[in-house]
């Protein structure tokens, strides 16, 4: 069983995708010779002295370039199923500017590096690697094609029986080294197709950053979307069935009058629950996304907000537009975390909240007169590590200035392009 799994890794394998390979190199080939001759010209106007005339061998190679360039992708796509990815356009435009800036581009440098440096390198191991797998077919069929030949040939020049028999053994050395070769080649000539012919590593790690930026977003987006749909599915759904409990329960205790004393407090102590419920439910949703938010804006949610806490705050927006939902979920997020800290650990009297918009930036300020000493470091504290993971996630800065004795100050930044 070993032996077997050894010549099938050993003679079979090499040979599977031989022929795609093979077929590859030969069709890089006349695309690796085709900048060959205006070398040869752009050498012989220098060495016959005539200056004047070298710039066109120059001038032909970076015209042909992109050419040589799709020529390479589609190969490559064709034979290989592979796409080269492209670098990254320099810009529409058919101005001299538009014409200096491409010419100026990292990315045509690199192709016509890869075309007049690596493409003549490339064409002599493409010659090399098709004359092992020439010589070795020829040598290896030799007592097919030998029957070919006049008899005085066969027997007395090629020997039939010795050099023949040598030929063969050399001719299956050969074909046995040749996909190996091939193999070899190809994968040099993938490595310098993407590093000289694709994106630098700049613009890959640019687009990669882009990417992510993207289905970050996209997550985001879909977290809030989630967000929304329980808060509608929770004031829909559960919310309404509590009201509709304490409202029976009510019309009980009020309509019932001869139950039992057991019984009405009962009834009272489940009337008083279910209001209960309903208040937590509420400040449950109202936590999620409420519907002021998405109907009204950030002005009326965290006037709304304010006007449900036990000390007074004011609010003041200034936003000629409404953000994007995410960063407005956000900063209603923060703002009401951050105001019920102040309501529970900050011992203030009084609270202000101002977001405004500055160029593409949204300015959300949490302040208040309390003790102070808000650490945003400290383990399990007030929640201040959790807010500035939030207001990370859409890229924004949090900042928390509270000093001992106070005031402590919030101040979110947001990015609001438009």
């Amino acid at each position: 069983m070993q032996f077997t799994r050894w010549l099938r890794l050993v003679l079979v394998r090499p040979f599977r995708r031989a022929g795609h390979r093979t077929a590859l190199v030969a069709a890089g080939l006349p695309l690796h010779l085709a900048v060959v001759p205006l070398w040869l010209w752009l050498l012989g106007t220098l060495a016959a002295l005539v200056p004047a005339v070298a710039p066109l061998p120059l001038l032909l190679t970076l015209v042909v370039t992109p050419l040589l360039t799709v020529g390479q992708r589609r190969r490559y796509r064709a034979l290989a199923g592979k796409d080269l990815p492209r670098p990254a356009a320099p810009g529409p435009g058919r101005t001299w500017k538009s014409a200096v800036r491409r010419l100026v581009t990292r990315a045509l440098w690199r192709q016509v590096c890869y075309h007049a440096v690596a493409g003549p390198l490339f064409a002599v191991m493409d010659l090399a690697v098709l004359a092992v797998w020439a010589a070795g077919l020829v040598a290896a069929s030799i007592y097919v094609w030998i029957w070919a030949l006049p008899p005085h040939w066969r027997f007395t020049d090629l020997g039939y029986t010795t050099q023949a028999a040598y030929l063969t053994a050399g001719g299956l050395v050969l074909l046995f080294l040749a996909p190996r070769l091939t193999g070899a080649l190809v994968r040099l000539e993938n490595r310098a197709a993407e590093v000289l012919l694709g994106p630098s590593r700049t613009e890959k790690l640019a687009r990669r950053v882009a990417d992510l930026a993207e289905s970050r977003a996209g997550v985001l987006d879909a977290a809030d979307a989630e967000r929304r749909r329980i808060e509608r599915d929770l004031h829909d759904g559960a919310q309404q069935r509590l009201v509709s409990l304490a409202v029976n329960l009510g019309l009980a205790r009020a309509t019932l009058g001869d139950l039992p004393a057991d019984a009405r407090k009962v009834i009272d102590e489940a009337h008083r629950e279910a209001k209960e419920a309903i208040a937590e439910l509420n400040n449950l949703v109202r936590g999620l996304h409420p519907a002021v938010l998405e109907d009204r804006g950030l002005d009326a949610a965290l006037s709304g907000l304010a006007a449900h806490l036990p000390i007074p705050v004011h609010v003041a927006v200034n936003l000629p537009q409404r953000p994007s939902p995410t960063v407005e979920a956000v900063a209603y997020f923060v703002v009401s975390e951050a105001l019920t800290n102040v309501v529970k650990h900050a011992q203030a009297t009084r609270a202000d909240v101002t977001v405004e918009r500055i160029g593409e930036t949204l300015l959300v300020v949490v302040a208040d007169d309390g003790a102070g000493g808000a650490d945003l470091a400290a383990p399990g504290g007030t929640g201040l590590a959790g807010l500035a993971k939030r207001v990370a996630s859409v890229d924004g800065t949090f900042s928390c200035h509270s000093p001992a004795g106070g005031p402590t100050v919030l101040t979110v930044e947001l990015p609001c392009a438009p």
